[in-house]
């Protein structure tokens, strides 16, 4: 069984991650999404409104879970069995950042990463930009999922 993880902090989910997960749902049986759980940073939403986000936006769809870890990345692998981490790219300095995690999880555990570039359509929205957006009363509504706006 081709399991992966798609870890982040959702902080919210995005059209980007959606686009991410949905074109990645072929690749793999099933696809975990980890939601990383970093005490020293403050998040717009708590941690259980994030995965209620998450799980209705993907709510029809079997070959998807949602769960929530702290520690590194690879740990979770490895807790896991998981042989695959999904990453999403936007841009070159993505990649540089990516690329740099991917190859240190490699030589911690035999756990491959695999890229994504984001769509043409949705490569400029990132979580923080949502976050912005809202802080200063903005609409939000073309650049995540239903889930996070019907809230």
């Amino acid at each position: 069984m081709r399991r992966a993880i798609f870890p982040g902090s959702f902080d919210p989910i995005t059209l980007g991650h959606v686009d991410i997960i949905n074109r990645a749902l072929p690749l793999f049986d099933e696809i975990i999404i980890a939601i990383g759980i970093n005490a020293d940073k403050k998040y717009m939403f708590p941690v259980k409104k994030r995965v209620e986000f998450i799980k209705k936006t993907f709510a029809n769809e079997p070959k998807i879970k949602v769960e929530t870890y702290t520690g590194l990345t690879i740990d979770y692998c490895n807790k896991k069995n998981i042989d695959f981490i999904l990453r999403g790219l936007r841009n070159p300095a993505d990649f540089e950042f990516e690329k740099a995690i991917a190859q240190t999880n490699r030589k911690l555990a035999p756990v491959e990463t695999v890229f994504l570039l984001t769509s043409a359509e949705t490569s400029y929205i990132s979580s923080s930009i949502v976050r912005d957006v809202l802080r200063n009363g903005g609409d939000i509504s073309g650049l995540v999922p239903k889930s996070v706006t019907s809230n």
